[in-house]
């Protein structure tokens, strides 16, 4: 296989690769756009900090719905298809979202978007996988930088919108026709055909260990969807609550109160875009430990000395730290041996979601009855949960025709 990026590399390979990142794009900017809205929406729809959790906790709940079937669907008709058909269905949702008049139809609109977009999540990184396979090195990290990127833009969208205050419906359909039309052009440029028969060299490259045989790889994998959980719940946190703690707490107007998420996925786009490199030279486990210190000390000096400036930066912190926590657990599960090929992939990608089904009416559960800032506490918690379950990952990339080095752990 090709160990880099060259001109001998076919075309389409390499036209699949910026197709991929297009997906990645559209997947981070849609979602985005809405999230410096949310304290817009809360205000119109007149709910409380516990009813807007349990609202926003309805999007994780349909990707719950929706999860499993992924799988499904992609031996069906292919990654390709299957990612930009929920593209698509998640823009349905965000714009239905974006012209509820109560709270109730909200969560609604949310559950539909979040049932598409756990479908797309699953295909694109499930079509980067193969892309990744073809290449014969890891650019995985680098899609999700590309996802961090339309987070960025989806959140700077949304922050420019709500500070010249855009209507809420007209925005939300700019966006979302804007975001479906970049999905859809880059269905002719995705590697055609089922995904299956790009793995079989890797696969059988892969010498599996005795370790993660029998209930070892179930323990590795449930210890892979904490840590890709611990990652998500700190997304979460930036993309539910940071707009929301810096306009109640500090006052903060709707342009600047945006800039919690988009600080967040800024950084993270950061951290994805070195790294491949940094993971290619240190190991998965160690950049994650790495991350998880980041996390706790950024979110916690934040937490402990709340100032605008200090929250911005403890967001900037939170989202470096969990950087390439999600691309590590699914590049580690959809390896494991003794699962069907994307089994490991589907599982994490499902399960990691009930952190986003869960943190939003627990965070806002705590803010309820304390404070805000106590219930953000749970951004330092998980960054502290991904240091005590890092022995899960490898300490190096897996490549092709290299033996698989599973955890110590389970030895």
């Amino acid at each position: 296989m090709k160990t880099a990026e060259s001109p001998a590399l076919p075309l389409h390979i390499r036209r699949a690769r910026w197709a991929v990142a297009a997906l990645f794009f559209t997947n981070g900017a849609l979602f985005a756009n809405l999230l410096p809205r949310f304290p817009a929406i809360k205000e119109a729809l007149g709910l409380s900090n516990a009813e807007f959790g349990f609202a926003v906790a309805a999007y994780p709940l349909g990707a719950l719905s929706a999860g499993l079937a992924a799988g499904l669907l992609i031996r069906r008709f292919h990654s390709a298809k299957v990612a930009v058909a929920g593209t698509l269905g998640t823009a349905l949702g965000l714009v239905i979202a974006g012209v509820t008049p109560s709270g109730s139809l909200f969560a609604a609109a949310l559950l539909l978007a979040g049932a598409f977009d756990a479908i797309t999540d699953v295909a694109q990184n499930s079509h980067g996988l193969r892309v990744q396979r073809l290449y014969g090195r890891s650019i995985l990290n680098s899609f999700h930088a590309v996802w961090s990127i339309g987070a960025v833009t989806g959140g700077l969208m949304g922050s420019a919108a709500a500070g010249l205050q855009f209507p809420l419906w007209l925005h939300l359909l700019i966006s979302g026709v804007l975001f479906a039309a970049v999905s859809l052009a880059s269905l002719r440029f995705l590697l055609p055909g089922p995904d299956a028969a790009d793995a079989v060299e890797e696969k059988h490259d892969v010498v599996p260990r005795r370790s993660a045989a029998g209930l070892g790889k179930y323990l590795v994998i449930m210890a892979l969807v904490l840590i890709a959980a611990g990652g998500t719940l700190v997304e979460d946190a930036g993309s539910t609550w940071a707009a929301v703690y810096l306009s109640g707490d500090f006052g903060a107007a709707a342009s600047v109160a945006g800039l919690g998420f988009v600080a967040l996925v800024g950084a993270q786009f950061i951290g994805r875009l070195v790294g491949d490199s940094l993971v290619d030279r240190f190991g998965q486990r160690l950049v994650a430990q790495a991350g998880g210190v980041i996390v706790t000390l950024g979110m916690g000096q934040a937490l402990l000395f709340p100032t605008v400036p200090g929250t911005i930066a403890g967001f900037a912190l939170a989202g470096f730290g969990v950087s390439t926590l999600v691309p590590a657990a699914m590049h580690a599960a959809d390896n494991l041996p003794g699962l069907r090929e994307g089994t490991g992939l589907t599982v994490v990608s499902w399960l990691m979601r009930v952190s986003f089904l869960l943190s939003p009416p627990i965070v806002g559960a705590v803010a309820d009855a304390t404070s805000l800032r106590t219930g953000l506490l749970v951004v330092p918690v998980a960054g502290l949960l991904v240091v005590l379950l890092s022995p899960a990952l490898t300490t190096r990339v897996d490549t092709p025709k290299e033996q698989t080095r599973r955890p110590d752990f389970c030895d």
